[in-house]
């Protein structure tokens, strides 16, 4: 997949035409994932490059920066999903105050210019242009006038309800990563690399891994079930995270922390990818240190045997 980190002036002109999709996919959710397998399937049938346009960073946070939501994904991830869903081009635009203040019909203008599509799929409550008046009917007018047909796509989640970012973001806040998985049509994950911690999960006898995480968006503090993936953990294997402020300890810097069951390599420094699956039990603050080392084995032999349940 090709990709372009061009602003709307310096792309080049007269690169389709192409079956073009448009949005800022946060999360990438199982509705995104729809829309984009719909356009490539389009593509293909037509003979065309599909092609994504998206922004960076977020509009929000350009435009509104205090309502700006907690990000589920990085733009890596974003990407990686692109790619997968079998795009021939992400364009990344930057997104600046300069931009927002363009006209929906500039924009447009400037799509066409550069992408010439002929197909263009979008959610059907996307809004964008200055003051987000560019809508489904501003779409449409533009489309007839451009020879591009327009394809809204309503998100539904798995139970017919509304699907969104913010409703997964909720589900995270939550806890219930169950949930997520269901609305994402894939785990959720957390991605980063391994720092050094303050050890006291060796000194607890399960010794872990801290991730200095990516993502804005954490799940509720807790134990869960994790698959971890990364070169130098091999198969994806097994993990049990807190999330939290270890509370026992009075309450220390928010971390995220995987013990890997039977895995003892040296991992500081790996880059992680941590996909949570099932939530053990909420943060809790116990009497001491032994009350907080039984309770980690038991988390471990809850851990096991869902895992086994699921691999069965």
């Amino acid at each position: 997949m090709k990709v372009w980190h061009y602003s709307l002036e310096e792309a080049p002109a007269r690169s389709g035409p192409m079956v073009v999709t448009l949005g800022n996919f946060d999360g990438v959710h199982a509705g995104h994932r729809a829309l984009l397998a719909t356009a490539v399937r389009r593509a293909h049938e037509r003979g065309l490059p599909a092609a994504v346009v998206t922004f960076e960073p977020h509009p929000t946070m350009v435009v509104a920066p205090e309502r700006k939501p907690r990000l589920l994904t990085t733009l890596a991830q974003r990407l990686a999903v692109f790619e997968a869903m079998g795009m021939d081009l992400a364009w990344v635009i930057p997104f600046s105050r300069a931009v927002s203040q363009r006209s929906a019909q500039s924009f447009l203008a400037s799509l066409e210019q550069v992408l010439e599509p002929v197909e263009l799929h979008v959610g059907r409550s996307f809004r964008f242009g200055r003051d987000r008046l560019g809508d489904l009917l501003v779409l449409e007018e533009w489309g007839r006038d451009a020879g591009c047909v327009i394809h809204p796509h309503a998100f539904k989640a798995y139970d017919d309800g509304w699907l969104s970012s913010t409703r997964v973001r909720e589900a995270i806040e939550w806890g219930d990563v169950d949930e997520a998985a269901r609305l994402l049509g894939q785990p959720f994950v957390l991605t980063g690399v391994v720092v050094e911690g303050d050890r006291r999960g060796r000194h607890l006898g399960f010794p872990t891994a801290n991730l200095q995480w990516e993502q804005e968006q954490l799940p509720a503090g807790g134990v869960y079930v994790t698959e971890v993936r990364g070169a130098r953990v091999g198969t994806p294997r097994l993990g049990l995270t807190n999330v939290g402020e270890k509370p026992t300890f009075h309450g220390l810097e928010l971390s995220v922390e995987t013990f890997l069951p039977a895995f003892e390599a040296d991992l500081y420094g790996a880059k992680l990818e941590v996909a949570f699956l099932h939530r053990l039990r909420g943060e809790q603050k116990f009497q001491g240190v032994e009350a907080l080392r039984e309770q980690i084995a038991r988390d471990v032999e809850a851990g096991l045997a869902w895992w086994s349940a699921q691999h069965d």
